[in-house]
C-alpha cells in the first residue's frame, strides 16, 4: 500500500522539512517488506486562498485513496494502535492510504466529510511544518512495529 501526506503549503527548507523527508525516507525503506510505501510527501499551493480552493486540491490529489484527515477534532491513536489501523487497512486491500493535512485555517468540511477516518495529534493546534514532521515520525514508527523493530518501545 503507498503512503501519503499531503499538505497545504511549501515546507520552506528548515529543520522540520529536513526531518519530514528522514522519516519518510526511513519509512519507505523499512516498509518495502512489509507492503507499506512508498511514503510520498505532496505539497500542495492552491492558487486561489481559503479553504475550498485547498479542499479541491486535496481532494484531488487523493483521488482513489483511502484518505484520512489530519484533524485536532479527530480520533487520538496510541502508536500500537495507529500501527495496526495501517495494517488493517493494507490487509483489506487498500492500495493508497493518504494523510491530509490542511492550511492555517484548517480542512474544509468536504475533505473531513470524504476521509474514511481522522487523525488528531491532541487537542493543540501545531505549526503544518511540526505536524508534517510528526506525521512522517509516527508513519516510520508504525512501519517499524509491525515489523517486530526494537525501535518502539511501550
Amino acid at each position: 500500500m503507498k503512503l501519503g501526506v499531503i499538505a497545504i503549503g511549501k515546507p520552506g527548507r528548515g529543520p522540520e522539512a529536513t526531518l519530514a523527508a528522514d522519516y519518510a525516507e526511513r519509512a519507505t525503506l523499512a516498509g518495502r517488506a512489509l507492503g507499506l510505501g512508498p511514503l510520498e510527501l505532496i505539497d500542495l499551493e492552491p492558487r486561489k486562498a481559503g479553504k475550498s480552493p485547498e479542499a479541491e486540491l486535496i481532494l484531488k490529489a487523493a483521488e482513489g485513496a483511502h484518505l484520512i484527515a489530519c484533524d485536532e477534532r479527530g480520533r487520538t491513536f496510541s502508536s500500537r494502535a495507529f500501527a495496526d489501523h495501517i495494517a488493517m487497512l493494507r490487509d483489506r486491500g487498500e492500495r493508497r492510504l493518504v494523510f491530509a493535512i490542511g492550511g492555517a485555517d484548517g480542512l474544509d468540511e468536504s475533505v473531513r466529510a470524504a476521509a474514511g477516518s481522522t487523525l488528531a495529534f491532541g487537542p493543540q493546534t501545531w505549526p503544518h511544518a511540526l505536524a508534517r514532521a510528526m506525521l512522517a515520525e509516527q508513519l516510520y514508527r508504525a512501519v517499524t512495529i509491525l515489523a517486530g523493530s526494537p525501535y518502539h518501545r511501550d
